[in-house]
């Protein structure tokens, strides 16, 4: 096979993995199972449009909307729908209001009012009532309606700055949710309430008590709480003991078993309303939990009053899974699934292993020996510390080169998350046209406990920045890539670290690129929407105290001092990082006379959903690169 290839500069190669074949495949973001267990739902998102389909048993999938998108606009979105028997309930991406629509066919019904914005809808057990969460003008509370929505929606929880993740119980007795508040993000710290139900005749279900506090803590992450099938005990992912794990909590005595694996995280950081690692079973000694390791996933089943886990050998070649739900009449697992080379796939599970796949998010047209794989690594810091991160060596069937592949670092955004090895596109786009690519994990990520993530507090913009410098530079020493022709890339807080390396370390990299990247620190706390407003006092620190350290570390300031070639790319109607900020950036380069392009796209917001930018986003981004990496 060596021989057959033909040698052709890095960077130059042909690829398979082409813009268009990017730009034209769908998302799959969430998975459901009917309340009878006789249907499979999940939303799709085509182009930036949010579509529910259904399958019942072996009959072709259908859509369910065609003429309304479905999205929840609560902080980031996510939480978009919740299934019963007989019908779906959504959120509305255009007014915000709860909708529902008949599994069977039939149009979309509101089923809430449009005021504010509504999340994270939970059909109660008997299917007359929806838990939610509601977010109107800064207020966040715990809501409730008839799933016909002949009553005025009440309030059932408020007090707290935030809300998530509200659930019943089996027998529709008890509700449970998440809440946290300023100036904690929910990972930092969170609580799992637990409250008991009083139905009424003819009115809205309204709670016997308070609510009390089950698990969680100003600093102690609790998330994704569900009952088990009997009702007995809470289940949920909680991070007390350094690592976020399963743990049960019997709700009458307040007895609790944790599930441990080494160096195994079972969580992940809440930054959408729906997002679930972990769920209950028919067996209420068993749950079924994604188990992360380096940033490689495996499905596991967790044996509640022990705490012991058995990881299952299904899913053969899979590393990335996402929303697991268990259909609680067949046992059946419905899982969003991908590798590095295999675009995500929708995949049942049965109870005696088999597995179907359900839908494909993309034609899964190019091999796999066509396909870079992740290798993961670890690195030393300026300080010594242990850096995580995934390498991915220039990959093609075609083509060979002599010497040194050229780097792209690529930051994942957040700062609070993780790269894993699942399908990523841009990715096997750079790598298949013969880049290297380096993903760090730097510190502050999660992944790898509580303590590494923690790393970053105080930090951003100066830990982030070392990683992704050491972490290139040791693949340069080591002879792996060249460290003469390397780039940084990220997107939003990704973008910042791009920004602030150009500037506090200009001689490592020869060129940048900036997507929706935060520059000025003081226009975020401002500018940005409720959720992250106070992400930065952790981050850098408090205003006013720490003003310096936010002058410091916002990139306007100090733009005029990056001298390498930065390719900016912006959404025109971006609330999280408003285009100002990179207006600001661009306009310090005009001034410097530094080489740069600048690119906005109309109609996108914070990240890219309309197929024709993404097109156009990365057919921009190889020309960049080339011009400053292979033909510089």
């Amino acid at each position: 096979m060596e021989n057959n290839r033909r040698v052709r500069q890095f960077g130059m190669w042909d690829s398979p993995v082409t813009a268009a074949a990017v730009a034209s495949g769908i998302r799959i973001t969430d998975v459901q199972w009917s309340s009878d267990g006789l249907a499979l739902v999940w939303r799709e998102e085509r182009s930036g449009r949010g579509v529910l389909v259904a399958q019942e048993g072996d009959a072709a999938p259908r859509d369910l909307t065609d003429t309304v998108g479905v999205r929840a606009r609560v902080g980031y979105g996510g939480g978009d729908f919740s299934v019963g028997a007989e019908c779906a309930v959504f959120a509305d991406q255009e007014s915000g209001r709860l909708m529902r629509v008949p599994l069977t066919g039939g149009l979309p019904a509101p089923v809430t009012p449009a005021f504010g914005k509504f999340a994270s809808p939970a059909i109660s057990p008997d299917g007359r009532h929806v838990l939610f969460v509601n977010s109107t003008e800064r207020k966040d509370v715990i809501g409730i309606v008839d799933i016909d929505g002949h009553h005025w929606p009440q309030i059932i929880a408020s007090g707290h700055d935030f809300f998530m993740q509200p659930a019943w119980s089996n027998d529709g007795l008890r509700v449970t949710w998440i809440a946290w508040d300023h100036p904690n993000m929910p990972w930092d710290g969170a609580r799992a309430w637990v409250a008991d139900v009083q139905l009424r005749d003819g009115r809205l279900p309204e709670l016997k008590a308070a609510p009390r506090c089950i698990a969680g803590g100003d600093a102690i992450a609790a998330s994704q709480p569900s009952f088990t099938r009997d009702g007995s005990s809470l289940i949920l992912i909680s991070d007390t003991n350094g690592w976020g794990r399963v743990t049960t909590v019997h709700l009458e005595t307040g007895a609790s078993s944790e599930a441990v694996a080494p160096d195994t995280e079972f969580g992940t950081p809440s930054w959408l309303q729906g997002m679930r690692t972990v769920c209950s079973t028919p067996d209420p000694s068993v749950a079924f939990a994604v188990a992360s390791h380096r940033g490689f996933h495996q499905l596991a089943r967790v044996h509640l009053p022990s705490g012991g886990i058995d990881r299952l050998n299904v899913l053969s070649g899979v590393t990335a899974i996402e929303q697991p739900s268990v259909n609680l009449h067949t046992s059946a697992i419905a899982v969003i699934a991908s590798s590095p080379v295999v675009p995500s796939r929708l995949i049942v599970v049965e109870a005696d292993g088999t597995e179907r796949v359900v839908r494909r998010s993309a034609s899964e047209n190019v091999p796999a020996d066509s396909l870079a794989y992740p290798e993961p690594i670890e690195w030393h810091a300026t300080d010594g510390s242990l850096v995580h991160g995934l390498f991915y060596e220039p990959t093609s069937e075609q083509f060979t080169s002599t010497g040194r592949p050229p780097l792209v670092v690529v930051v994942h955004g957040g700062p609070t998350t993780q790269a894993v090895a699942g399908w990523a596109p841009v990715h096997q786009f750079l790598a298949t046209r013969g880049f290297a690519v380096l993903v760090p994990n730097y510190r502050g990520s999660t992944g790898y406990g509580r303590e590494y993530m923690l790393a970053l507090k105080g930090n951003w913009g100066v830990t982030d920045v070392d990683d992704c410098v050491t972490g290139a530079q040791e693949l340069a020493s080591s002879g792996r890539v060249d460290g003469a022709r390397m780039a940084i890339m990220g997107g939003s807080a990704g973008g910042f670290t791009v920004l602030q390396t150009m500037i506090d370390r200009p001689d490592v990299f020869a060129a940048g690129v900036s997507l929706y990247g935060v520059s000025n620190q003081f226009a975020l706390c401002a500018d940005t929407h409720k959720f992250e407003e106070r992400y930065t006092d952790s981050l850098i620190g408090p205003l006013p105290e720490f003003a310096p350290q936010y002058r410091e570390r916002s990139p306007e300031f100090r733009a005029g001092e990056i001298r390498r070639p930065l390719a900016v790319f912006q959404g025109e109607d971006d609330e999280v990082v408003p285009k100002s900020q990179s207006d600001a950036i661009v306009a310090a380069l005009r001034s410097s006379g530094t080489p740069h392009e600048y690119h906005v796209y109309a109609g996108e917001g914070h990240g890219w959903r309309k197929a024709e930018t993404i097109d156009a986003y990365l057919r921009a981004l190889e020309r960049f690169l080339r011009q400053h990496l292979v033909y510089a």
